[in-house]
């Protein structure tokens, strides 16, 4: 952005005068700063804190992963990446020449021309379910958009018939905490992991690691300060938002018994513990990061050997509905259970609940905005048809017992 440069020179001016230490790492993706300070932090246990010693650590545990791959089926995958005009071009770049195999990517929305996630980018293609300008796709190739300061991912597809696929938080979840719990399964060790969700998480996704992978899911407040303190609870943590922001926490006692195992294991044992070492290591677990999550994604499909229509059939997302509707105060409603049942104003939960039990395998909720006098509404349901008509009469009733402003909510 225009404001950077001197908003950074406005903090070392303020740090000089205040007679601190200041160290300039120049223009980095916002998850590399928080990793350049833990590796501060942790006196260099972390990684060295530099762009190379990040570059070199996660490109050196990518390739050693990629290594183990049974097959070796497409040798240099390509991917196509929407930089949304952003830092992550300039350092994905950079990178490239550290990853030598097993992987091409192209590089699109570079910053060369366009605006910062102007028509691309994570959050557009999440919030209007279509490819980035910019992007020609092929039937069935791997796309994936960063957002603007490359925290955040999606992955997305067309299949041969022209349908546009997306592949977000949700599915990312799913695809590592499997790969992980696999993985424990077969060196026999009872490390517990837990993948940690917010209310807008679909309700197939949650089905699917409860019921078929056998993972345990929690629940907790939109939020990435949230989803990230509860994953710090499981030996293995696993988080992320729909949005695509979110990565993998390994606790410490967990990191020594992987890396102890890794050494003492024998065959296949052994080669499962040395794969969970090289996660840890490519994994930035200081925060949600584009780039490592990229990389953590593309190692999975290789030694999984999925493709990414595999991938996104693992289950079918419900189809949902978002809405916002205003209101006077939005302080008049509150919630309880992780956002997902209403206490105030009275009356409100009980008319979703009544409005719920019209749909098959639908759900609904409503939070109030963080910043502003607008009421969140978020409704699944069997079909599409179904979840619209759902969420425009929670929105109703969201409007009429929550003191709406302005038009009352139109369907469609």
């Amino acid at each position: 952005r225009p404001s950077s440069e001197k908003l950074s020179q406005s903090v070392i001016d303020g740090v000089t005068v205040l007679e601190g230490q200041f160290q300039d790492y120049g223009l980095l993706t916002t998850p590399q700063l928080h990793y350049m300070v833990y590796c501060r932090n942790t006196g260099g246990q972390y990684g060295k804190a530099t762009i190379e010693g990040y570059y070199e650590k996660l490109s050196k545990a990518f390739m050693e992963l990629t290594k183990q791959a049974s097959c070796s089926g497409d040798e240099n995958r390509s991917l196509k990446v929407d930089c949304a005009n952003g830092i992550g071009a300039l350092k994905l770049r950079e990178m490239e020449h550290y990853i030598t195999q097993g992987l091409s990517v192209q590089l699109l929305n570079d910053g060369t021309k366009g605006k910062l996630n102007h028509l691309c980018g994570a959050d557009f293609v999440k919030s209007h379910q279509k490819p980035p300008q910019g992007m020609e796709m092929k039937s069935n190739e791997r796309c994936c958009s960063f957002d603007g300061d490359a925290d955040r991912i999606v992955y997305y597809y067309l299949d041969v018939d022209g349908h546009f696929h997306l592949i977000d938080g949700d599915k990312i979840a799913t695809l590592i905490s499997s790969f992980l719990k696999e993985l424990l399964l077969e060196i026999g060790e009872s490390l517990n992991i837990g993948v940690v969700q917010t209310a807008y998480a679909n309700g197939s996704s949650t089905r699917y690691l409860e019921e078929v992978m056998k993972v345990p899911v929690y629940c907790t407040k939109t939020g990435v300060k949230h989803l990230h303190h509860k994953a710090q609870e499981f030996d293995i943590g696993v988080y992320f938002e729909a949005n695509g922001h979110g990565t993998v926490l390994f606790s410490k006692a967990a990191e020594t018994k992987i890396k102890q195992l890794a050494r003492e294991l024998e065959d296949k044992k052994r080669k499962a513990a040395k794969m969970l070492e090289n996660v840890i290591d490519l994994i930035n677990q200081t925060a949600g990061d584009a780039i490592s999550d990229m990389l953590v994604i593309e190692a999975v499909l290789i030694l999984k050997g999925l493709t990414v229509q595999q991938w996104d059939a693992l289950y079918m997302d419900l189809p949902n509905r978002q809405l916002k509707v205003k209101v006077a105060d939005r302080q008049v409603i509150s919630t309880t259970d992780a956002e997902r049942q209403v206490v105030t104003p009275p009356g409100l939960q009980e008319a979703i609940n009544d409005l719920v039990k019209k749909y098959k395998l639908s759900r609904a909720f409503v939070r109030p905005s963080g910043t502003e006098d607008i009421v969140r509404v978020y409704a699944e349901a069997d079909s599409q048809e179904n979840a619209d008509s759902l969420a425009h009469a929670v929105s109703l009733a969201v409007f009429q017992l929550a003191g709406g402003v302005g038009e009352a909510p139109q369907l469609g």
